[in-house]
């Protein structure tokens, strides 16, 4: 039996293996896109492909951190600001990438700014708190690829959308878990909308990285910022036990935070690279080996994980 599946199973990663080693051709006439630069992933994406010799326009939302790249980077890479929740930025940003990339096209887009938002029960939050993520990691998102798809579609290049292993399994209230369900959608949709084109999407799903994203030394400020504003009704329900132990934060989760960024920044740089890249991107050990895995298990066994793991108002039942 193991034999039979050994024979079955071992051509068909041989053979991946084989496609996803060939590197498209002279990526030294290539320009990328990619949004979020002044630090994390977008940050060590853009050193990371100057060094593979591409031509990188890299999008901060600060002068300061694009200030900052140049100093770390050659002049094969390009700065502009932008803001995704404006349009007018965006449309400005837009015509810079035009005016830099000329009749070659755009090889890459990599959609990657994004916020965190409240981390926090939804009863804690305001509609406002919702809109504020969804306007950049989703709204924002939408509106900067409708605007580069022209150029991407010219080169028949590659669109990277950021999503998450949140994407796949909300483990906490608020905005985020919805925007990257969101992401989801929009790239699974713009994949085979593209693919008569030429165009490559790929997606992807970074675990729980410590980046200025996710930094649990932040967390606990942005979780009792959302208790402070939660109404007096909603302050009844909740104890102070229980709201202690949730600003300070699952230790279960703390423990599965990912310090090489790399491993998310080589997998952004395979799906721009690589002629055959795959359409998802999984990083990280927490999202191969649980994030992953849980989000094919019953719906009934992933709430009782999650009940375990967070604690209980003593007023539910």
């Amino acid at each position: 039996m193991w034999g039979c599946l050994v024979a079955l199973v071992g051509p068909f990663f041989l053979v991946r293996w084989y496609r996803e080693r060939q590197v498209v051709s002279q990526l030294q006439d290539k320009y990328v896109f990619i949004t979020g630069c002044d630090s994390g992933f977008g940050n060590l994406l853009a050193r990371q492909l100057d060094m593979r010799g591409l031509r990188v326009l890299a999008a901060c939302l600060t002068e300061k951190g694009a200030e900052e790249l140049r100093r770390q980077t050659s002049d094969r890479v390009e700065t502009v600001i932008l803001d995704v929740t404006q349009t007018e930025s965006i449309t400005a940003a837009a015509q810079w990438v035009k005016e830099h990339v000329g009749d070659r096209g755009l090889w890459g887009l990599v959609n990657n700014a994004g916020i965190l938002g409240y981390l926090v029960p939804n009863e804690w939050l305001t509609k406002q708190d919702f809109v504020d993520v969804l306007n950049v990691n989703l709204l924002g998102m939408i509106e900067v690829t409708l605007s580069l798809l022209p150029l991407v579609r010219k080169a028949r290049g590659r669109v990277v959308n950021v999503s998450s292993v949140v994407g796949r399994v909300a483990m906490f209230g608020g905005g985020y878990s919805i925007s990257k369900y969101g992401v989801q959608a929009f790239s699974d949709s713009l994949r085979k909308e593209l693919s008569p084109f030429g165009v490559k999407v790929a997606i992807i799903e970074p675990g729980y990285f410590q980046t200025n994203l996710m930094n649990f030394a932040r967390y606990p400020g942005s979780a009792q910022a959302s208790w402070d504003q939660a109404s007096p009704e909603v302050k009844e329900i909740y104890d102070q036990h229980y709201v202690a132990a949730y600003i300070k934060g699952p230790s279960i989760l703390k423990s599965l935070v990912t310090q090489d960024l790399s491993l998310v920044t080589d997998c952004m740089e395979h799906a721009l690279t690589s002629s055959h890249p795959r359409t998802r991107y999984s990083t990280g050990w927490d999202a191969k080996f649980f994030y992953i895995p849980l989000s094919y298990m019953p719906t009934c066994l992933i709430d009782a994980i999650f009940c375990w793991i967070f604690p209980k108002p003593s007023k539910a039942l």
